[in-house]
C-alpha cells in the first residue's frame, strides 16, 4: 500500500506539472487571441494539445493506481476520492500531508485554468461576433437599394447607394 501511495503521489505531482505547463499556455494564448495572431495562436495549440496527450497518459496511470488501492483497501474506487485517501492516512503524516498538498495544488491549478479557459472562450466568441458583424455588413452593402435616378426617357437610371467594389478591401 505503501508503494501504491507513493506512486500515486508522483503521478499526481506529474499531473500537476503538466496542468501547470497547459495553464501558461493558456496564458499566452490569450494575447494571441487578443493580437489577433493566428499563426501563433496555432503553434500554441499544437503545443497544447502535446501537453493534453501527456496529461491523458497520467490520467490513465492515476485510475489505475486507484483501481489498485481501492481493490487494498476493500472500497469502490468509483465513490473512492483523494480526500477520502488523505483521510485515511491519519495514521501516516508524511504521505498525507504529501498527497494532501498535491491534492491542493491541484485543484488551485485547476481553478486558474478554468477561468483562464473561460476567459479565452470569451475572447474567441467576441471575435467571432466581429468577423460576423463584418461579413453581415459587406452583405448587406451588396445588396443596398438604387437611387431613385431617371434618364430622359423616364427609366431608372438609378445606382446602388453602397460602394461599387467587387471583392474583400483588407485596407479597410
Amino acid at each position: 500500500m505503501a508503494s501504491l501511495m507513493q506512486d500515486l503521489i508522483v503521478v499526481l505531482e506529474q499531473e500537476n506539472s503538466e496542468y501547470e505547463l497547459l495553464l501558461e499556455l493558456s496564458n499566452r494564448k490569450t494575447g494571441f487571441i487578443v493580437a489577433a495572431q493566428l499563426l501563433e495562436l496555432e503553434k500554441i495549440t499544437d503545443e497544447e494539445q502535446i501537453v493534453v496527450n501527456r496529461i491523458h497518459q497520467l490520467e490513465n496511470k492515476r485510475e489505475n493506481l486507484m483501481n489498485d488501492i481501492a481493490n487494498v483497501i476493500n472500497k469502490d474506487v468509483k465513490t473512492l476520492k483523494l480526500v477520502n485517501l488523505v483521510q485515511m492516512l491519519g495514521n501516516r503524516p508524511d504521505e498525507q500531508e504529501k498527497l494532501s498538498a498535491v491534492h491542493e495544488r491541484l485543484k488551485d491549478t485547476m481553478k486558474h485554468m478554468v477561468r483562464v479557459n473561460d476567459q479565452n472562450r470569451d475572447l474567441l466568441g467576441n471575435a467571432l461576433e466581429m468577423v460576423q458583424f463584418d461579413l453581415n455588413l459587406i452583405q448587406a452593402l451588396r445588396s443596398a437599394p438604387e437611387t431613385a435616378n431617371y434618364n430622359k426617357g423616364a427609366y431608372a437610371s438609378g445606382s446602388i447607394i453602397a460602394n461599387q467594389r467587387s471583392g474583400f478591401d483588407a485596407k479597410q
